[in-house]
């Protein structure tokens, strides 16, 4: 391909981004800055909301007898956001691929001005609204239909058609759903027109529900945030430090851009961009030691896809994720890391193993290679130096707490300030980073020392972040707002302040302008690329809508039941498969609510039918990841398509192999929830570090029996040991259940006399049966913690249920047992909490019992990986 063909398709790629991501209208004049004035309101509107200034402001007002209102409920917030969305998503986005791009047509500022005031309606009818609650007139239903159109039509302009022909199609089942016969197992009975308008446009129960409060409240700002960060020059420090260190390793430039990807992911909130971001400048890098064009894009479309799932962000479904399973962020992101970070490590190994197969070399190292040891003592003592900082600074601003409670928050403002000088005065030391020009043949790798120091200031507003989510405990509303002030200041300064240090003589005030003009921009970057997801969201709530008014999860729980047999694996494919589907061509944002609204519900219904009983938190990560993947699956994998038009290989080629590639994403949804473990759920430190150890260790076995390569190419009996042990690490509890079993079952009748043996905090699970809310007979699950008590009777009576002996027997497994039915629950009682109800009949009874610890079982495993590497290793000599 000649120099000049490529920098077309690198302009080709530069109108894919812009087109999926911000608008692909670039007009003139008066309407281009009218873009710019509104994008930027946008974001300092969500700046003011999100800040603590208007409660401060408030409380100002109030002291000088002065009665106005500057605080921003949820709700009005949430119209103001998809009032912006709307009217930039019409003025940014042509309505067809022969649309005017350089000019706006006169319907669409119509467009946009009708559907940015049906979008703030609350906020205008707000008195009317509030009075006639639950009853729409004529006006509220012509605003709500016009509204739903409007919202659709800027849906499928800014995210193509896939969501708007889910979003259609189950508006019609909502409405369409109620003439079906009742013996249909998709019939319903809420679906009259007012009906609908009111759920989906008036109440915050459809497009104004908890998705678009997510991306109002949280999501907003850490987009804003990530644009800040690029603005400023954080994208190419990452990228330059992954390749420095990684770039000489044997297939180092694939390395490099798995590592820098998993950094840009760590706040992209999409996975073309952060194709885009890093392959521009990793593909080409890829081919030139080695890869073909089609491994190069599926490296970069498997390790920027995997960003998504890398906290803190996930591509923003983490602060959906924090609303609909009602857990503190903290702790989601504790669960969340482990598999994320394991698969990553995976995908480096995949390059090493390709490497390996083909003899690539890296890239020629400029720095001076140390010896191991000397290497080793750097990485600890770095350890011990962020430790040693990360202790005093936790401990030395609780006392600055204590001791001066008033001033706190003006001496944590100077300490980053000096912090931040004392950075910038190092960074002064080292010659900026250049942009590289993704068209021109790289030769060397950077140096290390100069490139990690050329940036550290940037990880000053990231460590601000983190510490305000997870040591502060922070909204992360509040805590991106924190991190997003940080890093306008720093866009602000830093050219002027690199210049002081450096003593050019560079006019300060020009240097000052250059960085108010690289916020502005930042300001509007951010703000553009929220129009797809504050669209997405609002449209997602749809669905949310729909199935909230129907019913439809439980109704999809059955289908997914008669369909699967009861089998808990077949299920789990089946759902894995929905999720693929339904993820196809969406955004990560719409993508999680739609699939995780669908699907969620189906593994906890049906599981709970067969048996398993998994936390919230694992199901919703379980169809999260599953969604994910069709960014990477053919025929829509359009992460795919971005890769492939960098490196000018098969779309569908890349597609396919980097699905092949991602196979140890694909496994570990399966592993994680019949193993919680993975997702540190109720493991200490001990145990958690013998978990990472396990599990680093089963995914690089597994990698390197499906990779087909281990120590040299595997013979098939090879990898099928290496998969049994990599199941041993992940999973020893299913073979250690055969040898020690952890539970056995008792009697209905024996319930009160055995659980007075269980110990506080152990589970006890039971097999009932009963109507579910809908009046269908089902048999589920339930899992109890035991409660404290002296007795069997006070044990049963902590946990809100009173039992009743019938005196009647029934059969269970060919035996005839006593018919114990449950009599009466208490309201919000840990037994009505795991979904117990009064005359339920208790089928089985299984208690907690004494058993052969589980990790036993990785003696064998370890064993089995020794066995082939001896095997192979004897092979080779």
């Amino acid at each position: 391909m000649s120099e000049k063909s490529k920098a077309v398709d690198y302009d080709e790629l530069q109108d894919m981004v812009a087109s999926n991501d911000s608008g692909g209208r670039n007009p003139s004049g008066l309407a281009k800055k009218l873009i710019v004035l509104t994008a930027i309101l946008w974001s300092l509107f969500q700046i003011y909301y999100t800040s603590p200034f208007p409660f401060w402001l408030q409380e100002v007002l109030r002291n000088m007898d002065l009665d106005l209102n500057v605080v921003v409920d949820d709700t009005k917030a949430r119209s103001i956001h998809l009032a912006f969305a709307i009217f930039l998503a019409y003025l940014s986005f042509p309505a067809f691929a022969d649309s005017p791009k350089h000019r706006i047509p006169w319907q669409d500022w119509l467009f946009a001005s009708v559907g940015a005031f049906l979008a703030a309606y609350y906020i205008f009818f707000y008195e009317g609204l509030v009075t006639r609650f639950g009853a729409p007139n004529i006006q509220d239903i012509i605003a709500g239909c016009l509204g739903l159109g409007l919202l659709l039509e800027a849906c499928r302009r800014s995210l193509g058609l896939p969501l708007v022909i889910i979003a259609i199609i189950f508006l019609l089942y909502n409405y369409l759903g109620q003439f079906l016969p009742s013996s249909w197992i998709i019939s319903h009975r809420s679906g009259s027109f007012s009906q609908i308008i009111n759920q989906q446009w008036i109440t915050t129960e459809g497009v104004f529900g908890v998705a678009l409060g997510v991306s109002t409240k949280y999501v907003f700002l850490f987009v804003l945030f990530g644009a800040l960060l690029d603005k400023a020059g954080a994208g190419n420090y990452f990228i330059k430090t992954a390749f420095a260190y990684l770039g000489h390793l044997s297939g180092g430039p694939g390395k490099a851009a798995v590592v820098s990807s998993a950094l840009t992911g760590l706040v992209s909130g999409s996975s073309i961009a952060n194709v885009v971001t890093t392959g521009t400048f990793t593909i080409p890098m890829m081919k030139r030691v080695g890869l073909s064009a089609e491994k190069a894009g599926a490296i970069e479309v498997a390790s920027s896809v995997n960003g998504q799932i890398m906290p803190p962000v996930m591509g923003a479904a983490a602060f959906l994720m924090i609303e609909y399973v009602n857990m503190p962020y903290s702790q989601l992101i504790t669960h969340a890391f482990l598999p994320a970070f394991i698969s990553y490590i995976a995908l480096v190994y995949i390059v090493h193993l390709e490497a390996q197969k083909m003899g690539l070399r890296g890239l020629a190292r400029v720095d001076p290679v140390s010896p191991i040891l000397i290497t080793l003592l750097k990485i600890v003592s770095y350890i011990l130096v962020v430790t040693g900082l990360a202790i005093v600074v936790y401990y030395g601003l609780g006392w600055i707490k204590n001791v001066t409670p008033d001033w706190a928050f003006l001496i944590v403002c100077v300490l980053l300030g000096i912090i931040y000088l004392g950075l910038i005065r190092r960074v002064a030391q080292f010659p900026d980073l250049e942009l590289d020009d993704p068209n021109s043949p790289v030769a060397v790798l950077p140096h290390r020392k100069p490139t990690v120091n050329a940036g550290l200031h940037f990880l000053l507003p990231v460590v601000v972040l983190m510490w305000c989510l997870m040591v502060e405990q922070f909204s992360p509303g509040l805590s991106a707002f924190w991190g997003t002030l940080v890093l306008a200041v720093i866009l602000i300064t830093q050219r002027p302040l690199l210049s002081f240090f450096r003593q050019d003589p560079g006019n300060p005030v020009a240097l000052l302008k250059q960085g108010v003009k690289e916020l502005i921009d930042g300001l509007e970057s951010g703000a553009r690329n929220m129009i797809g997801i504050g669209i997405a969201t609002a449209t997602a709530g749809i669905i949310v809508g729909v199935v909230s008014l129907t019913g439809f999860g439980v109704q999809l729980s059955s289908i997914i039941e008669i369909l699967s047999m009861g089998n808990i694996l077949l299920m789990l494919i089946l759902v894995a498969i929905f999720s693929l589907i339904l993820g196809m061509g969406l955004p990560t944002t719409a993508n999680y609510i739609v699939v995780s609204s669908l699907m969620a519900i189906v593994i906890v219904e049906v599981g709970r039918q067969n048996g398993l009983i998994v936390p919230l938190v694992a199901v919703h990560l379980f169809v999260f990841y599953f969604g994910i993947m069709a960014d990477v699956t053919p025929p829509v994998g359009l992460a795919s398509f971005a890769a492939a038009a960098i490196s000018g290989g098969s779309p569908i080629k890349t597609g396919v192999q980097a699905f092949y590639y991602s196979m140890r994403t694909v496994i570990l949804p399966f592993l994680f929830i019949f193993n919680t473990d993975l997702l540190l759920i109720d493991v200490g430190w001990q145990k958690g570090i013998l978990v990472f150890i396990s599990a680093t260790t089963g995914i690089l076995i597994f990698t390197a029996a499906t990779m087909g390569y281990f120590q040299t190419k595997n013979k098939l009996w090879e990898s099928a040991i290496l998969i049994l042990a990599a199941l041993m690490l992940f999973r020893p509890g299913i073979f250690m259940e055969h040898i020690s079993p952890t539970e056995r079952y008792v009697e209905p009748v024996r319930i009160s006399q055995e659980i007075t043996n269980v110990e506080v905090g152990n589970s006890l699970k039971i097999k009932v049966s009963g109507l579910n809310p809908y009046g269908k007979a089902i048999e589920f699950y339930s899992l109890l913690t035991v409660p404290a008590g002296e007795t069997g009777e006070e044990r049963i009576k902590a946990l809100g249920l009173t039992l009743l002996d019938t005196g009647e027997t029934i059969e269970m497994n060919g035996t005839s047992t006593a018919k114990i039915l449950i009599d009466n629950v208490e309201l919000d009682s840990p037994a009505a909490k795991a979904g117990l109800n009064w005359d339920q009949t208790i089928l089985e009874v299984s208690v907690p019992k004494n058993a052969l610890p589980k990790e036993l079982m990785f003696i064998p495993a370890f064993l089995m990986v020794f066995f082939v590497i001896w095997h192979q290793r004897r092979r080779m000599r």
